[in-house]
């Protein structure tokens, strides 16, 4: 019986054993030491993502060259006891700033050989007994002065073989551990404990002004902190590549400042010139050439180094023409500041100087033999506050003439003068003075405005469409006030009484007639006649019988009782 018990236990021991070992991922294998449990994942292309049934009491987890890209939100909260990750050679370019939740006893990750750009350091914080940390052979270019804070266990970095290029001092200086090295009680190495290694070596360092705190750092490392590679390389500026850390010394940022050896220049039309200009800054400024609001890009423009922190730009003009005539402006910006300077250049036609093309300059007085040339002008479109004209000019050479405008208050002798250059026709003012007479002129370089060369305007009132329609309701507003205010009687009697006052009218007009036929009435109207030369106005009046004052009295009693 005890036999057959023993045999029982076996057998339960067997198939527990096997039910935990099955629970191993396909294509994957798993190994227990007294370690614990590991699964390793080493065929190519095994998992487009990482698992969802991983087991849960695995303490090493290996997959590599599955090529997934992402490690998502709490992709291992379910294997808490993992204190190894190694991730390496597959495609991650994307971690979740919780793609590390739940893993609070990890220890040592490894993201070898993946396409991280970037990596959301934040995510740290659910890993705080990290201390291995593998990033090399990735895609970083940026080290932000908060990475290593969420880190204060960590005592092997790798960065090597990556994309930085200027980090600042600051990423070391606000590490927990290295500030914890820094303080007096901790300043005895032996006492610290093991070392902590960094590896820096291999990526594009760019040893200009803004490495200079982190090639001081570099500088002043002290055990137990030591670089895996003491001999880090500068890959730029071109004059300093190649050299190591040691080897430099670098100064602090300015801002450019840019000089020219001439700021005034004339030339005769057809010469060749090369404008020059010096920029001194760090660091190494971007430089470019404008005239008036324009990049220049037509014309040869070239940068050479004069200096450790000078560049000479050249800008070369071959065969001047009058059009070319004008201000030309060198300008460097750098993460500092920026700054520019001016050159003035003036083309000299074979029949003299002609006058750069800058307003506010004065207007010299017309040369002899200036272009008599008809100018066509036209408003092409006209605001209540602006204008807009265009012109046009049959011209000999087009590309090298220009205009300018007159333009003042009707009246007024001094003008606003404003010059255009060449294949320009338009022009537009906006913003004038309501409700007044203005003149624009458009002339041939700097000739005085003649007759048929002027446009006058007037600019509209400052009382908008609005304006004149709540004026307008306003009006109507006080007419219908007023009909409401005429008498109801008037109202009654043009309304709903009209047809008794039409019929009392009629009545009376026939009584009338009836009255002026009776012999008695003609007998006294023709005494009436036969006395008027003798007769006063009084006693005309008085003359009036008594059916005759009846008579007219009856329109006045008609009319009171209409009303």
């Amino acid at each position: 019986m005890d036999i057959i018990c023993y045999l029982l236990v076996i057998a339960l021991l067997n198939i527990q054993a096997y039910e935990t070992f099955s629970q191993c991922l396909s294509g994957c294998s798993c190994v227990e030491d007294r370690r614990g449990r590991s699964l390793i994942c080493m065929e190519e292309n095994a998992f487009g993502a990482i698992p969802d049934n991983l087991p849960d009491d695995m303490t090493k987890i290996r997959i590599e060259k599955s090529h997934f890209t992402e490690i998502p939100r709490g992709a291992f909260s379910n294997t808490p006891a993992l204190e190894n990750l190694w991730l390496n050679f597959n495609d991650i370019t994307v971690i979740n700033s919780k793609g590390l939740e739940g893993l609070g006893n990890l220890t040592e990750l490894r993201l070898q050989g993946n396409r991280l750009r970037s990596v959301p350091w934040t995510a740290f914080e659910d890993a705080p007994a990290l201390k291995i940390l593998d990033l090399k052979y990735n895609q970083l270019d940026v080290l932000p002065e908060h990475a290593l804070k969420f880190l204060p266990g960590l005592t092997y970095l790798d960065l090597s073989f990556n994309r930085l290029t200027v980090i600042s001092k600051e990423v070391f200086i606000n590490w927990p551990l290295y500030q914890k090295l820094q303080s007096t009680e901790e300043r005895d190495a032996t006492a610290f404990g093991p070392n902590v290694v960094l590896a820096l070596h291999d990526n594009a360092w760019l040893c200009d002004c803004r490495l200079k705190g982190f090639v001081e750092f570099i500088r002043s490392l002290r055990p137990p902190i030591i670089l895996m590679n003491s001999y880090l390389t500068c890959s730029g500026p071109d004059f300093k590549a190649g050299k190591f850390f040691h080897e430099v010394e670098l100064q602090a940022c300015v801002k450019p400042i840019v000089t020219t050896p001439f700021s005034n220049l004339s030339l005769p039309q057809g010469a060749n010139v090369t404008l020059r200009c010096l920029a001194k800054a760090r660091p190494d400024p971007a430089v470019w050439w404008t005239y008036g609001l324009k990049i220049i890009r037509g014309f040869h423009e070239s940068q050479e180094r004069v200096g450790e922190d000078t560049i000479r730009s050249l800008l070369v003009i071959p065969f001047l023409h009058a059009a070319d005539r004008g201000v030309y402006t060198c300008t460097a910006i750098n993460f500092i500041g920026n700054s520019s300077v001016s050159i003035l250049l003036d083309v000299q036609s074979p029949e003299g100087s002609q006058p750069s093309l800058l307003p506010g300059n004065p207007t010299p007085p017309p040369a002899a033999g200036s272009e008599n040339v008809y100018i066509d002008i036209r408003i092409a479109k006209q605001t209540v506050r602006g204008i807009t004209i265009e012109w046009y000019a049959a011209l000999d050479r087009p590309a090298e003439t220009w205009f300018t405008i007159h333009f003042g208050d009707v009246g007024t002798d001094k003008k606003e003068m404003v010059y255009i250059g060449p294949g320009i026709h338009s022009y537009s003012v906006s913003d004038l003075m309501p409700a007044t007479k203005y003149e624009i002129c458009v002339t041939l370089k700097n000739q005085i405005p003649r007759p048929g060369q002027c446009i006058v305007f007037v600019t509209g009132s400052d009382i908008t469409e609005m304006e004149q329609r709540e004026k307008l309701i306003h009006i109507v507003v006080i007419v219908l006030a007023m009909v409401l205010a005429v008498p109801i009687g008037m109202f009654a009697c043009t309304t709903d009484t009209k047809f008794a006052c039409l019929e009392g009218i009629m009545e009376s007009w026939k009584n009338r007639q009836r009255e002026r036929s009776s012999p008695q009435v003609e007998r006294e109207r023709q005494g009436t006649f036969d006395s008027l030369q003798a007769a006063s106005d009084e006693g005309l009046v008085n003359k009036d019988s008594s059916e005759d004052r009846k008579v007219r009295r009856r329109p006045g009693s008609l009319m009171q009782r209409c009303e």
